[in-house]
């Protein structure tokens, strides 16, 4: 049954983590509700594992308080992990045991009675299309199966929240698909997941998102508010060699940043009933004449490349334009940096 969305599940105040001169999270802030899918998205290095490693009680923060299911995990780190499940980006899976056993030996870890460890086993086995491979060791799977089988163990003891530290990179499309039905079924059960990945196609399908980047919370809210906050407008230009037309934009009045995408390109303008004739001109210039320019609706790359190139201007915990002048080459740095 599903809880009620308006509890507060995890609920973080001014966190900060050093490693010696670097400042790997600085006052980050956040409030996750029940039953969220809350997704952690920025470039390596922006702090995004060292906080989910804090909110499961396995790094010591140096300031700040964590409340995790009505649980200080700072306090009774012991007592909140009964509520939670932490899956990091190498989950400990044993690759001489069977998948049958490596589910026994994390069920016998938090106690889970037999009877129930089976049942359990068996809804989770199924529901991760590993139903009939019970007897394979776990190093011969593949990394997609290796990944469900981590998720399977991290779930044997229901917990309520679930920390997922970029569970399906390097994953198969199918499994990977496989992966999201999962998630989707423990929100509707009322589970409460906090995940960075490192897609931006998957941040598409988080409830909010947190946009980390050098330590701190930059943005935060819906993927939809997330795009209406983008400055300026979208257009898409396609035309051969993608790169060469990059160049050629980048360097236009209006442009605020340009994103290589495949055969296209994503340019940012400030107005674009206004400045799509002035491109369509300096494209003819350039012998690029036959190039279409229309109208693009923004994706999270988009939005998160825009809203990096000008962090100046950025709140944590809220959602507010960048400035209207940001420069390619910022932009083209922060494209660089987010993965996909």
């Amino acid at each position: 049954m599903t809880t009620s969305s308006n509890e507060t599940a995890v609920r973080v105040q001014a966190l900060a983590k050093r490693f010696g001169a670097v400042q790997a999270v600085r006052d980050v802030s956040l409030s996750v509700q029940r039953g969220e899918i809350f997704g952690l998205v920025g470039p390596d290095g922006a702090g995004k594992t060292t906080t989910l490693r804090m909110l499961a009680g396995v790094l010591q923060p140096d300031a700040g308080s964590i409340e995790l299911d009505g649980v200080d995990v700072l306090r009774n780190a012991e007592a909140a992990k009964l509520h939670l499940s932490y899956m990091p980006q190498r989950f400990g899976l044993y690759d001489d045991l069977t998948i049958a056993e490596n589910i026994f030996f994390y069920a016998e870890l938090f106690g889970i009675p037999r009877r129930q460890r089976l049942q359990r086993s068996k809804e989770l086995l199924d529901a991760a299309g590993l139903a009939g491979f019970e007897r394979r060791r776990a190093g011969q799977l593949s990394g997609g199966m290796k990944q469900k089988l981590g998720l399977v163990c991290a779930l044997i003891h229901t917990p309520r929240v679930l920390l997922l530290d970029e569970p399906t990179t390097g994953v198969d499309p199918v499994s990977r698909r496989d992966f999201w039905a999962i998630l989707y079924g423990l929100r509707e059960q009322g589970v409460t997941i906090v995940m960075a990945t490192a897609y931006m196609d998957e941040a598409e399908r988080c409830t909010r998102l947190a946009l980390f980047h050098a330590g701190e919370v930059r943005y935060c809210d819906t993927p939809a508010r997330l795009k209406a906050a983008m400055p300026g407008a979208l257009l898409a230009v396609s035309a051969a060699p993608p790169g060469a037309l990059r160049d050629v934009l980048a360097a236009q009045p209006g442009v605020l940043g340009v994103l290589l995408m495949g055969d296209r390109v994503h340019v940012r303008v400030d107005d674009a009933a206004q400045r799509t004739p002035q491109l369509q001109a300096v494209l003819r210039a350039h012998d690029l004449g036959s190039a279409r320019i229309d109208p693009a609706e923004p994706g999270i790359e988009d939005v998160f490349v825009a809203l990096l190139s000008a962090p100046d201007t950025a709140a944590a915990g809220s959602t507010q334009p960048a400035g209207a002048q940001a420069e390619h080459g910022a932009e083209h740095a922060a494209s660089a940096e987010l993965k996909r």
